[in-house]
């Protein structure tokens, strides 16, 4: 039988007194934060490169010397099995001149991997194990010399990795924190991917953060019934530290047994922020990971991953996949083409700002945290509410 998460003893994130929203005010935000270049540069020299990101799915590397390869943001990173069962990342760059090592996005059983350029010949965690005519260089050149390591932990069957290395990354359990309290209820180790959707979008990976982070446009862009955008605004919202999450009732009858019993796992979409670039959409028997990769200050390789319980009968397993398929997967196609409008306003002289409404608070916490991990100032501004 497929695993369904609850409550039970954690904590209640929707009615019983809990508040519906966390005191973040509406506000506006500079559009430069996603056109301009210098920005970006900043946020991938001083965010990406410092966060913990999702590099890949266990699943992908099941056996010793199989591989992944995470790519965006400048970076090309290679996630490979070791022969123990452990996993290991380093850096997908040639410490010769420069070249790529590994250039399939995957593959299975390697036992070394070949610079495609002069040969140089590195094993399954980055060490340096052949050069080409070695007695032409200084030995002091090649001494100890690596693809520089990746850290990368195994968590809830999701391959993490963060790009200052091992010695530099906190740890991953605590930089979750209440977020991976949450997410470690779904039991996401005992799930499998049913789909993985790529799309390559001409926007700024944040507005694709953005666009998952809010209830306000289901009405008009996924034409949702009327008493469904009605039981949407029963959605409760909470900020913990640079991470985020709401709880979105399923429908009007789930909203009334939500309020009774406070079982979001259960009776609600639970959606979560791991800052900054992994927003998950879970539901009671399924989820996706919604992940915007950016791979330039204009274009987004957005990521859709579809998620299922490995030990479902039959029926599940059709369910999930109708939900998906005929219901799920429509609705990210819907949001990839409001993305996909985006690129003819860019560069508009009338696009100045966004402007978020106080039901709009993770973008706002979002950006508030982007903007003082990047040191620019450029957070959003708090308007005030009249009557607040």
């Amino acid at each position: 039988m497929a695993h369904r998460p609850t409550r039970g003893d954690g904590p209640r994130r929707h009615g019983g007194g809990v508040p519906q929203l966390p005191g973040v005010p509406p506000s506006n935000l500079d559009a430069s934060v996603y056109t301009d270049p210098e920005r970006y540069e900043l946020e991938r020299t001083r965010v990406l490169r410092d966060s913990w990101l999702v590099g890949g799915r266990g699943e992908e590397i099941p056996e010793p010397g199989d591989h992944v390869l995470y790519e965006g943001h400048g970076e090309t990173v290679a996630i490979v099995r070791q022969g123990d069962g452990s996993v290991r990342a380093f850096h997908n760059v040639c410490q010769h001149r420069g070249a790529r090592i590994v250039s399939e996005e995957r593959g299975e059983g390697a036992h070394a991997f070949t610079c495609p350029w002069h040969g140089w010949v590195y094993g399954r965690d980055g060490a340096l194990l052949g050069v080409p005519d070695r007695g032409d260089f200084a030995e002091a050149q090649l001494e100890g010399l690596c693809a520089p390591p990746v850290a990368v932990e195994e968590w809830g069957g999701w391959l993490w990795i963060h790009l200052a290395g091992p010695d530099e990354a906190p740890d991953l359990v605590e930089y979750l924190g209440e977020i991976g309290d949450e997410l470690a209820k779904y039991r996401m180790q005992d799930m499998v991917v049913l789909e993985k959707c790529v799309y390559d979008l001409p926007c700024n990976y944040k507005a694709v953060v953005d666009g998952f982070n809010e209830t306000y446009h289901i009405e008009e862009t996924h034409k949702v019934p009327k008493p469904a955008a009605e039981s949407s605004r029963e959605t409760s919202y909470a900020v913990f530290g640079p991470h985020s999450m709401m709880v979105v009732p399923l429908d009007p009858v789930s909203l009334e047994q939500l309020r009774e019993s406070g079982d979001h796992f259960s009776l609600a979409t639970c959606h979560y922020v791991v800052f900054p670039t992994a927003v998950f959409n879970n539901l009671p028997e399924h989820l996706q990971l919604f992940q915007p990769i950016p791979t330039g200050p204009h274009t987004t390789r957005f990521v859709c991953w579809e998620l299922k319980y490995r030990d479902g009968d039959a029926e599940y397993d059709e369910r999930v996949k109708n939900w998906w398929e005929l219901i799920l997967k429509p609705i990210v196609e819907q949001d990839v083409f409001v993305f996909e409008q985006l690129a003819k306003t860019r560069d508009s002289m009338a696009y100045t700002a966004n402007r978020f409404n106080d039901r709009e608070c993770k973008p706002t916490a979002y950006h508030t945290e982007m903007a003082r991990r990047v040191g620019d100032g450029l957070a959003p501004v708090s308007v005030e509410k009249e009557g607040s």
